[in-house]
């Protein structure tokens, strides 16, 4: 319990200034504050580049439509009671989404698609909202809007297979690279209030089952967990500490093409249904940001600290230095700033300490004189005396390589 308090994300996200949830604006919405905002995009922009790599592209959608949509997609029938009430916009009603899945279907049925573009596979980080009641809202755990990390495939029947294990794959690449590598796998079928009949359920749960016995994942069946339009892949993480989260789904799906009438022309002219499997990784942004803190403490790896090194100025006439440096590394992409505070040495250290800052770099006379800095790691401790070209070799190698710290070894020039 101590070391569950210890790591609250909601503690660690005042302290460290991540991110807020303000009264006055509501429950369950989640203000970002720029050193969240700069983990955010980096989370961000590592999403896009593994999704581009393997096959997708990105889509974005709005964040109201008209209420019929909801009643086609089933979602008035299935999930009215956590939806947002519709507001009245021009004699029509509109209705927040609480999931981007329907829009990636009108996006599908804007044109006629030919069985040789399949499968084609869109990603969105869209944001959602959702009626949770007051006492279930937990931090960034549990929130009224949020961010999906949301992708669709449309797929011939004959691609299921294939298509689930290239998720798989792509699901373990992103997760293992924030440190997650222990997974629990559930496999949730048909739920009691449900659309859909036996066969189509049959065939969708038979294709999840064969491409988790190709990645070689043991599983459990969760007996009736499954989405009211099909059945799914849940995935749990483990946690520095042992306890597990719930993070990623893959759902497939025979009934949205149904419903919206999704076709292809196949390969004999004919009119067919393209399989629809939807997926998300992270589930949501805020609540995989609020696991990753508390999996961290606070402590993150290098490459994804909003501020990777501070440099600390023991007096005023090394500044104009500290200056030069702080260009040097903020030119070469290095999160850096300067601790203006004009503190004595070992509270400058102590301040950064507690804020989690990877990299501390003292600068006194010596190094100035030097063309130094005097590095201390938080994963490695006190470095010594670097020169500013292998700072910037080593955090520059440590961003490409999304590396947890610094090597300076494989940094020094030849």
């Amino acid at each position: 319990k101590e070391e569950a308090l210890r790591r609250d994300h909601r503690r660690l996200g005042t302290d460290l200034n991540l991110f807020s949830i303000e009264d006055e604006a509501g429950a369950g919405l989640v203000f970002w504050h720029p050193r969240g905002a700069r983990m955010r995009l980096l989370i961000e922009d590592f999403w896009r580049s593994a999704h581009f790599a393997d096959g997708y592209e990105l889509l974005y959608t709005p964040h109201v439509a008209d209420i019929s949509l909801w009643k086609t997609s089933g979602h008035l029938d299935f999930y009215a009671e956590s939806m947002f009430g519709p507001m009245q916009v021009d004699e029509r009603q509109y209705q927040l989404k609480p999931m981007n899945c329907p829009f990636h279907v009108l996006t599908y049925a804007s044109t006629l698609r030919s069985y040789r573009e399949l499968p084609i596979r869109w990603a969105e980080l869209g944001t959602v909202y959702r009626y949770e009641r007051p006492g279930v809202m937990h931090g960034l755990m549990r929130v009224r809007g949020f961010t999906q990390d949301d992708a669709h495939v449309f797929c011939l029947p004959e691609q299921i297979g294939d298509e689930i294990l290239r998720i798989l794959d792509l699901t373990e690449t992103i997760l293992s690279t924030f440190d997650f590598k222990t997974y629990e796998i559930n496999l949730s079928t048909r739920p009691e209030k449900s659309i859909g009949d036996d066969a189509v359920w049959d065939l969708a749960t038979q294709g999840l089952i064969e491409a988790l016995d190709r990645k070689g994942w043991a599983y459990k069946v969760d007996e009736g967990g499954g989405a009211f339009y099909g059945p799914k892949i849940d995935l749990k993480i483990e946690d520095a500490i042992g306890r597990m989260w719930q993070c990623s789904t893959i759902q497939l799906d025979f009934n949205l093409p149904e419903r919206f009438n999704l076709e292809y022309v196949a390969a004999d002219g004919s009119r067919q249904r393209p399989i629809m499997i939807h997926r998300a990784i992270f589930g949501s942004l805020e609540r995989f940001f609020g696991i990753m803190t508390e999996n961290y403490a606070g402590d993150f790896p290098f490459w994804l600290a909003a501020e990777q090194v501070r440099l600390l100025p023991v007096t005023d006439e090394v500044r104009p230095y500290a200056e030069g440096l702080l260009a040097q590394l903020k030119a070469a992409g290095v999160r850096a700033a300067i601790d203006h505070s004009g503190d004595r040495l070992g509270k400058l250290i102590r301040n950064g300490e507690q804020q989690k800052i990877p990299v501390l770099a003292v600068i006194g006379a010596q190094e100035a004189e030097n063309g130094t800095l005097s590095l201390r790691s938080r994963r490695d401790g006190d470095l010594g005396a670097v020169a500013i070209e292998t700072l910037l070799a080593a955090a520059s190698q440590a961003n490409r390589e999304r590396a947890p710290g610094l090597d300076l070894a494989a940094s020094q020039p030849a």
